[in-house]
């Protein structure tokens, strides 16, 4: 998502001069990672003319490291913080910004290991379990007590057969899906979880399915934990 804010003067008589500040930036910025917002002056006729726009933070949830290019770090997690634009005495409307805790830990909450028979339908059909993991956030306590864990939704797990004979087994993410799908990326829900589960298409046995799951902060260092392995094993 992107969250937009436009200033604007009054309009005088001279179309050349600066009337109004367009902006634009991602609405969301994960801990560790940069953001770069975009910003243009516009004249009174309406077109973009050159300027340097300088940039502003308005609390201390988010720090600018540089005021003309607006790059900018989170300084507190689990906030919104606001960006804003200026130009000499004009000013654009604040950006709104949530910053988000940078996962640093992915873990099985299930079984790493199933076993499946299969049923008695024509042709036999059967699922794993989930394979379930999450993604999380570790507060340390200051005060000696037990470390914190915080799970974090709406980020993505990516999950890949990695052993498998080709087209013997497929992931779902839903119990009536058949369609072959050998890497699948799947977003956390509210308690920080991602699954799919496995299903069977060959008609063949095969050995041991492993399937990996893996995920990755935004700034693309891969999350402690990861890959979580699983073994799935088909049996009649």
């Amino acid at each position: 998502m992107v969250a937009t804010a436009v200033a604007c003067s009054k309009l005088g008589t001279d179309l050349n001069q600066v009337i109004a500040i367009v902006t634009a930036a991602p609405d969301s910025l994960e801990e560790y990672d940069t953001l770069v917002p975009g910003a243009a002056a516009l004249n009174g006729a309406g077109d973009t003319v050159p300027a340097t726009i300088l940039w502003t933070s308005l609390d201390s949830v988010l720090t600018v490291l540089n005021d003309t290019t607006g790059k900018t770090v989170v300084s507190h997690t689990r906030q919104t913080g606001r960006l804003q634009a200026h130009l000499g005495n004009l000013f654009s409307n604040p950006i709104a910004i949530r910053t988000l805790a940078a996962a640093d830990t992915l873990f099985a909450t299930g079984v790493i290991a199933d076993t499946v028979t299969l049923s008695a339908t024509t042709p036999p059909d059967s699922l794993s379990d989930s394979l379930q993991v999450e993604l999380a956030d570790t507060i340390e306590s200051s005060a000696g007590a037990d470390s914190l864990t915080v799970p974090l939704a709406g980020r993505p797990v990516v999950y890949a057969i990695t052993y498998a004979n080709p087209g013997a087994a497929t992931l779902v993410k839903t119990d009536t899906a058949h369609a072959l799908v050998t890497l699948d990326t799947v977003t956390t829900g509210a308690n920080g979880v991602a699954f799919v589960k496995v299903r069977l298409l060959a008609d063949a046995l095969p050995d041991s399915i492993v399937v990996t799951a893996r995920a990755r902060r935004a700034i693309g260092d891969t999350v402690p934990g990861s890959p979580v392995t699983f073994f799935v094993r088909f049996q009649p």
